[in-house]
């Protein structure tokens, strides 16, 4: 059976940057968890991530980022760059099957094990299950609504929730 979890979702907006995660873990069409935590704050707090996929792959390269954030002086932008560097060489890292986003208070990046390290147009990132839906709502309010961007990410979580079997509406929210 294929797990599914997650939708994690950043907005940037305003000087506030949000990142949302629902809570749901799914084995094939049975929910089994419920209140996971998929967000997590690294570097004494000035970094913010969020992780779909497998867990213990997750927490694997979550650790790794930690220590290159370390390395590189809490520059994030070269830590995600060097781990995706590593997960894409590694031969024990290439088999994690997970995906990254992190953020500070200047960037965010998308990390996969392809090599790819993503920056967004429009200050919205998304990963998971129900990533397309949340992200869609989440244009959309930025687009045509005041809202703030922990608002915004917390109301497009409650979106994909209605839409996608596999988000639901325990959202856990950090925000810089």
């Amino acid at each position: 059976m294929r797990i599914r979890s997650t939708t994690v979702l950043l907005v940037r907006k305003g000087g506030e940057v949000a990142m949302a995660a629902d809570g749901q873990v799914t084995l094939g069409e049975t929910i089994i968890k419920s209140s996971a935590k998929k967000l997590r704050r690294l570097s004494n707090g000035a970094v913010i991530a969020g992780f779909a996929g497998s867990t213990a792959d997750a927490f694997a390269l979550l650790t790794r980022f930690e220590s290159k954030l370390d390395e590189y002086q809490g520059r994030l932008e070269r830590a995600a760059i060097e781990l995706s560097k590593d997960w894409r060489t590694d031969k024990y890292l290439r088999n994690l099957e997970a995906l990254l986003i992190v953020a500070d208070k200047t960037d965010a990046f998308l990390i996969s094990g392809k090599g790819d390290v993503i920056s967004s147009d429009d200050g919205l990132l998304s990963v998971g299950s129900g990533s397309m839906y949340a992200l869609a709502a989440a244009r959309a309010l930025l687009k045509h609504t005041s809202l703030s961007a922990s608002e915004i990410a917390k109301e497009s979580l409650r979106i994909a929730g209605e839409i996608c079997i596999y988000t639901n509406n325990e959202v856990a929210l950090e925000v810089l």
